[in-house]
């Protein structure tokens, strides 16, 4: 069952492209890219319990589907569906219609990247996924050709492929590694690597981690290798920015966390776990300064991402079952309501011409209905309750309180503070601070960007109420797994 969801997903924005790139009338394009959002969410969403008693390997050991992967597979699918929906309105602002069919194409297959990459069996493979994602992406950031998207993109393109060359170093030396146990040819995947680790070089195998993590940390946003970010993700449109933040991010993750299992299987010490955590506790220092100063609405989000990224890298830093929760109900919950705002962003700054937030004023009066959910995400999005952020978060903080990091608790705790109070000042200004000259609305909003808005919120809030005791074991399977003495025999 799982092949033919993973066939699936792969498959329809596949055809998506080749029909656009044929036929590539501007109508016709937004509606197979959303046709193949649907499919893909469609697939996507029985993946994970499909995944299970696994891990399924397909197409002679190339394609992997196990819990960790698919979880990410169906945050991406679920952020590709919301972002394809929202760009048929968006997109229409932009007065591009020439090449909008090519936009579509490049955002399937921006999609198609991200989706790939959690399911790829060897760490070689996984890398070349994640070097398409920026490939493909860095199009899609400067695809309205302003100067500044044009500098982002240059940005982005140079920054993360300097980090990515980093990853691909420390995967040379965990090959390398691996070399001295198995012989000079094997199969580099993540299951023969993490048998092999008890047996490689400690010394090797710890500078094979940081380097990887600092490279994947670089497409992940984690400070202070984050300074790509904040203008790729304000510059690109609002769909590619969701589809960054609430996707990409997450799958660069993966990449890090399961190389963190293959180091911890040969039993290096403490230092890789105290490394995440501290990039992940100095991710949001930084991002809480730049948070209460920020002045950019679209940056402000972008930020905030730092700040996600981090908290998901505390999360799986702590580890345990309560770290490993909480972190992939953090992956969900950021991957819902991190869409809502960029979401409501991008309408906000079409609607009054600007990104200033200084020049975004009376939100909730102009807007009732839009207005009332944007703030009500911009609530969620800071962690605080009943929303699915707060459930997540409390659950880290629980687990680093079980650890010896107990440092990294109380720091987190303290700059979530910080950034409840700034984030949410600067939506008073926009919504309650007297409105000046020049800050009417120029246009509306459209249904097209509403509705994703309402299908982003809506579960944000459910799973802040209520978190199923499926998604609870789901997530204990996952937590074993990593944990597990590794099993596969060498040979």
């Amino acid at each position: 069952m799982a092949g033919g969801l993973l066939l699936a997903i792969v498959l329809a924005p596949v055809a998506a492209i080749v029909i656009i790139l044929l036929v590539p009338r501007p109508r016709l394009a937004e509606r197979l890219n959303l046709a193949a959002s649907v499919i893909v969410l469609g697939a996507s969403l029985p993946l994970p319990w499909a995944s299970l008693g696994g891990p399924h390997v397909f197409l002679d050991r190339i394609v992997l589907a196990d819990p960790l992967g698919a979880w990410a597979v169906l945050c991406a699918a679920i952020v590709y569906f919301l972002g394809s929906l929202y760009a048929v309105g968006y997109m229409r602002l932009l007065d591009e219609e020439a090449r909008l069919a090519r936009f579509y194409a490049l955002f399937a297959g921006f999609a198609l990247a991200i989706l790939l990459a959690p399911v790829m069996n060897s760490v070689a493979l996984y890398w070349v996924a994640i070097e398409f994602t920026t490939l493909v992406s860095t199009f899609l950031v400067a695809f309205e050709r302003a100067p500044d998207s044009i500098e982002a993109a240059w940005k982005y393109i140079i920054v993360v492929s300097g980090g990515l060359s980093l990853a691909l170093l420390g995967t040379v030396l965990l090959y390398w590694a691996g070399s001295f146990v198995l012989g000079p040819r094997y199969e580099i995947t993540w299951a023969v690597l993490r048998a092999a680790s008890p047996h490689m070089n400690p010394s090797l195998l710890l500078l094979a981690f940081l380097l990887i993590l600092v490279g994947y940390g670089t497409k992940v946003g984690l400070a202070p290798m984050h300074t790509w970010l904040p203008d790729a993700h304000s510059e690109g449109p609002a769909p590619v920015s969701a589809l960054l933040s609430g996707a990409l991010l997450n799958v660069a993750m993966i990449g890090i966390v399961r190389t963190l299992s293959i180091v911890e299987a040969g039993e290096p010490g403490p230092l890789p776990r105290a490394a995440l955590i501290v990039l992940g506790a100095f991710s949001l220092f930084v991002a809480a300064l730049f948070i209460v100063r920020q002045r950019g609405v679209k940056r402000l989000m972008a930020y905030s991402s730092v700040e996600h990224m981090g908290v998901m890298a505390l999360g799986f830093g702590f580890g345990g079952g309560l770290g490993v929760a909480g972190a992939l109900y953090h992956m969900l919950n950021h991957s819902l309501n991190k869409s809502l705002m960029f979401f409501g962003s991008g309408s906000m700054m079409r609607s009054f011409g600007t990104k200033d937030i200084g020049g975004i004023r009376d939100v909730g009066r102009r807007f009732p209905v839009i207005g009332a959910v944007w703030l009500a995400g911009a609530v969620a999005i800071t962690g605080a309750p009943p929303f699915g952020l707060f459930a997540s978060e409390f659950t880290i903080l629980r687990a680093g309180l079980t650890g010896p990091h107990a440092w990294a608790v109380i720091v987190m705790a303290l700059l979530l503070i910080v950034i409840f109070i700034a984030f949410l000042n600067h939506f008073r200004i926009m919504y309650f601070a007297p409105a000046g000259n020049g800050t009417a609305p120029v246009r509306g909003v459209s249904l097209w960007c509403a509705t994703p808005m309402w299908l982003a919120f809506l579960p944000v809030l459910v799973l802040g109420l209520w978190w199923p005791s499926a998604i609870w074991h789901y997530f204990g399977i996952v937590a074993h797994g990593l944990a597990a003495p590794p099993m596969l025999a060498l040979r």
